[in-house]
This record gives C-alpha cells, sequence and structure tokens, in this order.
C-alpha cells in the first residue's frame, strides 16, 4: 500500500464531507447487533470512527457476522484458525465477506469497496452495508437474526395477487380514470368571442 500524505484544497473539503456522513449513534447500534449476532468472542471496538474501523478492518468481524445469518453447514466465508496479519489477506477476507453479503441480497450500491473500510475512506458507507445486511436479515425472518427486530426497518415484500379469468374480462370494459372521462363533456354554453356578423 502506498502511503498517502496529508489532503489539501479540494481533496480535503471531500473527505471532511464524507466523514461528516459517519453517524455514532448508528455505531453503537451496529455494534450491538455484531455482538447479539456473533457473541462476546468478537469483543467490542472503542468508540469512535477510527475504533470502529480497527475492529472491522482484518475482515474477520464481518465474516463472523454474515456466517451466522446461515443456518449451521451452509456458512458461505472461510474463516481462517489465526487471523490474517498479511494486508492482502486481510483485504481478500473483507471481499470474501462483500461478495457473502452480495449473494445474501444486499444489491450493489449499498456495498461499500474495500478500501473504504482498509484505509478508512469512507466508513458512512461501511454502516450502510451493514444497515442493509441487518434490514435482510430481519425481513427474511428465517431464525437467524439475533437481537432487537427494531433496530432495522423492514424491507418491502411482493405482495403477488392473483386473478381469475373472468375478473380480468370484467377490467377489459372498464376505462380507467387515467384515460379521461366522457360522462357530463359539452360545448353548451360555451362561447369564442364575437359571432360572425354578415351583413348583406
Amino acid at each position: 500500500m502506498a502511503n498517502i500524505g496529508p489532503a489539501y484544497g479540494m481533496s480535503r473539503d471531500v473527505q471532511s464531507k464524507i466523514e461528516k456522513k459517519y453517524d455514532d449513534e448508528l455505531e453503537d447500534r451496529l455494534v450491538e447487533w455484531i455482538v447479539a449476532q456473533c457473541g462476546a468472542a468478537v469483543g467490542r471496538p472503542e468508540r469512535g470512527r477510527l475504533g470502529f474501523q480497527v475492529w472491522l478492518k482484518n475482515g474477520i468481524v464481518l465474516s463472523r457476522l454474515v456466517n451466522s445469518l446461515y443456518p449451521d453447514g451452509s456458512k458461505p466465508v472461510k474463516i481462517p484458525d489465526a487471523p490474517p496479519t498479511m494486508v492482502f489477506k486481510q483485504m481478500e477476507q473483507i471481499a470474501q465477506f462483500l461478495k457473502a453479503a452480495e449473494d445474501y441480497g444486499v444489491v450493489k450500491t449499498d456495498i461499500f469497496q474495500t478500501v473504504d473500510l482498509f484505509e478508512a475512506k469512507d466508513m458512512a458507507a461501511v454502516q450502510r452495508t451493514l444497515m442493509a445486511l441487518g434490514s435482510l436479515a430481519v425481513t427474511k425472518n428465517d431464525g437467524n437474526y439475533h437481537g432487537d427486530p427494531n433496530w432495522f426497518m423492514k424491507k418491502a415484500q411482493e405482495h403477488k395477487r392473483e386473478f381469475t379469468e373472468s375478473q380480468l374480462k370484467e377490467g377489459k370494459n372498464i376505462i380507467g380514470l387515467q384515460m379521461g372521462t366522457n360522462k357530463g363533456a359539452s360545448q353548451a354554453g360555451m362561447s369564442y368571442g364575437r359571432p360572425r356578423q354578415i351583413i348583406s
């Protein structure tokens, strides 16, 4: 990894705007959920953006989190016995979590980039991904979610409707109001200017 010096000018402004999006209250809720989901063995981070980043940086906590959302015997991420110390191994572990989160149902637009976490470029994006993962876990309601279900919003689910053939035929005879209506439409009483004068 290249050493990155201090930011100046516009890049500093952009980075400070990104850092302002980080939510400390949301961090507390996410830590509570991760500990409830994975158990006390994962520990707790120091409070603040940097502590949260260091806690998640090697990818082990994230891998345990996504594995805990699956039933036994179908864990998507392999977790090494000893936490990885080499940079590329840690980034690889984060990438495995991201792939498993996408397979679980998190949409691509909600998934952070590996450098967002590893170099603390955008910790708010990391929070968004974890929120999306939690919302999906609550929505699925398959018994693998642990913690308070009120921590996350349920996602909207499909409510498919079935119509009989006769109901579909009846629907063809009705003119929808968005098409307009011809009831009560006439030009009676309307006049446009003076009538034409014919003089002989």
